[in-house]
């Protein structure tokens, strides 16, 4: 009992243990870095909230906008404490997490997200379930400028989490399906609550365009030896869905700046309701063929 609490404890760097208890292992540390890393960031968010003479324990908050960009910003301090953990207990480098040197990934990631993005949207408005009703008259350009900052970095933790502690650790310890599998298990996880708000149609679709984008993710880390191009996907895709295109971004219909006024006609299963069109079938069908594209691509890589 005692070795097994040995090697399953996310605070050594022991690697040499049955596959099960390895994944658990993993599992431990992501758990580890996304909870402490949340604890002080909330820590931090409250003190912000009485250093500007607001009581939270009493109600008294930031506008929603702000809340917005203040638990965006924060996810630095998971990302720092995720690092941290990184060096200290894994005794790892950078690059065993998938952050290398090739950051020009990044943008080959970003293209990727516009047009997966910009084809689902318009498929969905051919469906007529998304109507387009022009550009917004003002703009505030400030606003869409610090909500990019925030993407960039929501998208670079959920990645640093989920492909770099994950992916990266169990993909040559085990089989890459079930290394791909857990860290889509992991991604999905802090989604659900959101996504199990709507009608039951649309939490099916939804986890399964949850399982198909993180595949991408996985795919696209797993090509380049780097998790880049996941952070540079993930971050531009929500960018452009909320505060380019103005839609409701995994259930958040939260409104801010954006520069396109586009508009969900009613609950279907082609808009994805009030989840947006991260829960739409049209969506599942764009991301599952990007899917098969990327793996097709990394198999003849792997042959060349």
């Amino acid at each position: 009992m005692k070795r097994f609490l040995k090697n399953i404890s996310p605070f050594n760097n022991k690697t040499e243990m049955p596959m099960i208890v390895y994944v658990v292992k993993i599992i431990l540390a992501f758990l580890v870095c996304l909870f402490a890393g949340e604890i002080i960031a909330e820590g931090v968010v409250i003190l912000i909230h009485f250093a500007v003479g607001k009581n939270p324990l009493e109600g008294e908050m930031f506008d929603p906008q702000t809340i917005t960009l203040i638990t965006y910003y924060g996810y630095i301090i998971v990302i720092g404490v995720t690092l941290l953990y990184w060096k200290l207990f894994r005794k790892k480098t950078l690059s065993d997490m998938g952050i290398t040197k090739q950051i020009g990934n990044y943008f080959v990631g970003a293209v990727a997200a516009v047009l997966l993005v910009g084809l689902s949207v318009l498929a969905v408005m051919l469906t007529g379930a998304i109507k387009y009703h022009g550009i917004f008259k003002s703009i505030d350009f400030a606003m869409i400028l610090l909500m990019l900052g925030g993407f960039i970095i929501q998208g670079a933790m959920e990645e640093i989490l989920c492909r770099g502690v994950v992916l990266m650790s169990l993909k040559d310890k085990v089989p890459l399906p079930i290394g791909i599998g857990v860290s889509t298990v992991v991604f999905m996880v802090p989604h659900l609550p959101a996504l199990s708000e709507g009608r039951p149609i649309f939490v099916l679709i939804g986890m399964l365009d949850l399982i198909i984008i993180s595949v991408i993710f996985s795919l696209l880390t797993i090509r380049y030896d780097s998790i880049w191009a996941a952070c540079g996907s993930h971050s531009v895709w929500n960018f452009v869905l909320f505060s380019i295109l103005g839609l409701n971004l995994s259930g958040n219909d939260t409104k801010t700046a954006a520069i396109f006024d586009m508009r969900s006609v009613g609950e279907n299963i082609f808009n994805g309701g009030k989840y947006g069109i991260e829960a739409s079938v049209v969506t599942a069908v764009v991301l599952s063929a990007a899917a098969v594209l990327i793996f097709i691509l990394n198999k003849k890589n792997a042959k060349g």
